[in-house]
C-alpha cells in the first residue's frame, strides 16, 4: 500500500503563499527530510503493514474461542480471559516502548516488536495448555501493540505538517482494515484448517514483514539521523539499502560530526507517558480520541452477538457483517488524509501563514488545532446520528441491511476523528511523538476496557437503543473540548513548550 498522494490544489491563493522573510534569510536551511516521495510511500507502507497485526490478532481470534476452549478442555469464560489479558498488555506495552522509540530510534523497536510477535505466534500454534495460551497471548500483544504508535512517530519524522495528514491516514489504513478482515479470515481458517493455522498464518505474515523491515526500513528518528542525511552509529539503526544510498552520494556523516548526541539506552518507564497526559492540550486530544474509541469498541464488540441473537445469523455470517464497518474505516483513512491536507492549506491562507513544504513550518505561529479539528465537527455529527440510529434499528428489529449500512457510516466518521486527533497529537508533540501516541493508546484502552466490561449489563438494563444513545451522549462531550482546543490550544503550547515546535 502506498501513502496517499497530495490532493489537487484548489487554487494558488489557497495553497502555498510566498516564502516568508524568515525563509528568505535562511536559504541554506536543509530540507525537513531527504527522503523522496517514493521512499516516504514505501516507509509508510511498511509501518502500515506492521500496524495491521495488533488489531488483526484480536479480531482473527474471536471465531476460534469455542474450538480452543474445547481442545484445551477449558471453559469459554477461561478462554475469554485470554482476550482480557491481551487488551491489558496492549494498553501498557506501547506506553513502555514509546519512550524507547523516541530515544533509541524507530527501526530497532520495529524489529524487536515484530520479531517478538512472530515468535509468540509460533508458540501459540504449537502450544496445547491453558497457561501457555495466556502467557503467549500477552507476549503476542506486547510485540504488536506498539507498532501503531511507532507509525505515528515515523510520519512525524519524514513528513512536514502540510503533508502529514495524508500519511497518517495511510498509516492507519492497515489497522482499520483488520477489524473487518480478521473475523472473516479467522472463521475460514477455523472451519477448514483448524485454529492453530490462525497463528501459523500470522507468523508467516509477520515474518515476511520482519525480513522486509530488516533490509529496507531506514532509521527516521530525528534525534538520531536528523532529516535522514546522517548515518547512525548503532548497528541496529542502520539499514543496508539506506547505507548504500548514502555511501553512493558520499553524504553520510557520523552523529558526532553534526552535534547530534547518541541517546543513552535506558530502562522503559511509564513516567514520560504520564507527563504527556498531564499537558492540557494533550489531555483534551486524548479524551476526545478515547471517547470515540470507546464507542468504536462497543459497536465492534456487540456486532456478532447482537446479530446472532436478533437475526439468528450463523457464525460465518456473523463474521461477514464486520465488512461494512471495515470498508467505511478503510475509505475514511484514505480520504480524510486529503481533507486534512486541504484544511491545512486553507487555514494557512486565511491566517496569512506561509507554508514551507521543504523545510517545514513553525507551528508555534500557526493555529494547527483549527486546521486539524475544523472537519471533526462534521465527523462527530455523522457519528452521533448513525450510532443512535444503529442502536434503535437493532432495538426495533428492522431489516438487517439498515444497521449494516449505518455501521459503514459509523466506521467512516469515527475514523475521521481518529485521524484528526492522531495527526494533531503528533503536531503538538514533535520531540516525543511515539511517547504521546503511546500515552493516548493507554488512556483510550482504559476507557474502552471499562465500557466493554459494563456493556452487556447496560444493554440488559437499558436496551440496545438507549445504550447506544447513552454512548453517543458521552462522545458529544467532545464537541466543547474541540472548541476549547481551537480557542486556547495555541496559547497553551506557547506556555508549556520551552522549545520551538519547528517541524
Amino acid at each position: 500500500m502506498a501513502a496517499t498522494p497530495e490532493p489537487p490544489r484548489m487554487s494558488e491563493k489557497t495553497t502555498d503563499v510566498a516564502p516568508s522573510p524568515e525563509h528568505d534569510q535562511q536559504p541554506n536551511t536543509p530540507p525537513y527530510s531527504i527522503f523522496t516521495r517514493s521512499e516516504k510511500r514505501w516507509i509508510v507502507f511498511l509501518v502500515a503493514y506492521a500496524g495491521l497485526f495488533s488489531p488483526l490478532s484480536s479480531f482473527i481470534y474471536y471465531p476460534a474461542l469455542f474450538n480452543i476452549a474445547e481442545d484445551l478442555d477449558i471453559t469459554l469464560t477461561m478462554a475469554n480471559l485470554s482476550i482480557t489479558t491481551y487488551m491489558l498488555v496492549s494498553g501498557i506495552a506501547p506506553s513502555l516502548l514509546g519512550d524507547m522509540a523516541d530515544t533509541m530510534g524507530r527501526r530497532p523497536l520495529f524489529l524487536f516488536a515484530i520479531l517478538t510477535y512472530t515468535v509468540a505466534n509460533v508458540g501459540l500454534a504449537v502450544q496445547r495448555s491453558y497457561p501457555a495460551l495466556l502467557v503467549l497471548r500477552m507476549v503476542q500483544s506486547a510485540g504488536s501493540s506498539g507498532t501503531i504508535s511507532f507509525g505515528y512517530a515515523v510520519v512525524s519524522d519524514i513528513a512536514t505538517p502540510a503533508e502529514r495528514g495524508g500519511y497518517i491516514g495511510a498509516v492507519l489504513l492497515g489497522p482499520n482494515v483488520a477489524p473487518s478482515l480478521g473475523p472473516v479470515l479467522g472463521g475460514i481458517l477455523v472451519q477448514y484448517a483448524g485454529w492453530p493455522w490462525i497463528f501459523w498464518t500470522l507468523a508467516i505474515l509477520s515474518s515476511i514483514n520482519f525480513c522486509i523491515l530488516a533490509v529496507t526500513l531506514p532509521e527516521t528518528a530525528r534525534k538520531i539521523v536528523g532529516n535522514g542525511s546522517i548515518m547512525p552509529t548503532r548497528l541496529l539503526n542502520k539499514s543496508y539499502l539506506k547505507q548504500v544510498k548514502l555511501n553512493s552520494k558520499k553524504s553520510s556523516v557520523t552523529s558526532s560530526e553534526t552535534g547530534i548526541d547518541v541517546q543513552p539506552i535506558r530502562m522503559p518507564s511509564l513516567k514520560p507517558c504520564f507527563r504527556a497526559l498531564w499537558q492540557k492540550e494533550n489531555a483534551l486530544i486524548m479524551l476526545i480520541n478515547g471517547l470515540f474509541y470507546m464507542t468504536y469498541c462497543c459497536v465492534q464488540a456487540s456486532l456478532s452477538t447482537l446479530f446472532i441473537t436478533i437475526y439468528g445469523f450463523e457464525e460465518l455470517y456473523a463474521g461477514l457483517i464486520y465488512i461494512p464497518f471495515g470498508v467505511g474505516c478503510a475509505l475514511a483513512s484514505y480520504t480524510c488524509g486529503y481533507i486534512m491536507n486541504w484544511e491545512y492549506r486553507r487555514v494557512a491562507s486565511i491566517s496569512g501563514f506561509s507554508i514551507d513544504r521543504t523545510r517545514g513550518d513553525d507551528l508555534l505561529d500557526f493555529p494547527i488545532e483549527k486546521a486539524r479539528l475544523r472537519a471533526t465537527y462534521f465527523y462527530m455529527s455523522v457519528a452521533a446520528v448513525t450510532t443512535i440510529g444503529y442502536g434503535w434499528a437493532l432495538d426495533k428489529r428492522t431489516h438487517f441491511a439498515v444497521p449494516l449500512v449505518l455501521q459503514f457510516f459509523i466506521g467512516a466518521s469515527i475514523t475521521g476523528v481518529f485521524n484528526a486527533c492522531g495527526t494533531l497529537l503528533v503536531d503538538v508533540n514533535p520531540v516525543r511523538p511515539a511517547t504521546a501516541s503511546a500515552a493516548s493508546n493507554l488512556f483510550r484502552c482504559v476507557l474502552a476496557a471499562a465500557a466493554l466490561a459494563a456493556l452487556d449489563a447496560i444493554i440488559s438494563k437499558l436496551g440496545t437503543g438507549w445504550t447506544f444513545t447513552f454512548l453517543t451522549g458521552l462522545t458529544l462531550l467532545s464537541v466543547p473540548m474541540a472548541f476549547l482546543l481551537q480557542l486556547s490550544g495555541k496559547n497553551w503550547r506557547r506556555g508549556s513548550q520551552g522549545q520551538s515546535l519547528r517541524c
